[in-house]
């Protein structure tokens, strides 16, 4: 059996292999021009996952403020990468989504990651997988609350 400093051992070699994989994800071509940044691929990654959204549930599910999504919204819609429409049932709340002239270059642009995640995760028991989400985010916020 492994003890924790084996384990961070481990995590510690693994961790920058995996983010230098997920930077080699090649931007489609299209996408290209438009200066994004990681914030942004986790506002389309929900998009795209969950489907058009309110700018205010696109903040609490970023965890920003919702002045903070307005902004990100603001700055790829002006870009043309998303759409801002009324909602028909109240015009105060606007409803964002992918372009759809945009909507293949961000699903292919997504799906490797998304297809390696569902790879690793499927063998897993939900309770499994729910403990390995649940430990990803304890270390994102440890790391974090260290660099504070």
């Amino acid at each position: 059996m492994s003890t924790v400093d084996d384990s961070v051992r481990e995590l510690l070699l693994l961790t920058p292999r995996m983010v230098g994989r997920a930077k080699k994800l090649r931007i489609p071509d299209e996408l290209r021009g438009f200066s994004l940044a990681p914030r942004h691929i986790t506002l389309m990654a929900y998009l795209l996952f969950d489907g058009p959204l309110t700018v205010n549930e696109l903040a609490a599910r970023l965890e920003v403020a919702p002045t903070t999504a307005s902004l990100m919204v603001g700055e790829l819609s002006r870009q043309g990468v998303l759409e801002r429409t009324e909602c028909p049932v109240d015009r105060r709340r606007t409803i964002v989504s992918i372009a759809e002239n945009h909507r293949p270059a961000v699903e292919t642009w997504l799906s490797a990651g998304a297809n390696a995640w569902r790879k690793a995760l499927a063998p897993l028991t939900a309770q499994q997988r729910e403990l390995f989400v649940a430990t990803m985010r304890a270390y994102e916020q440890a790391v974090a609350d260290e660099t504070a």
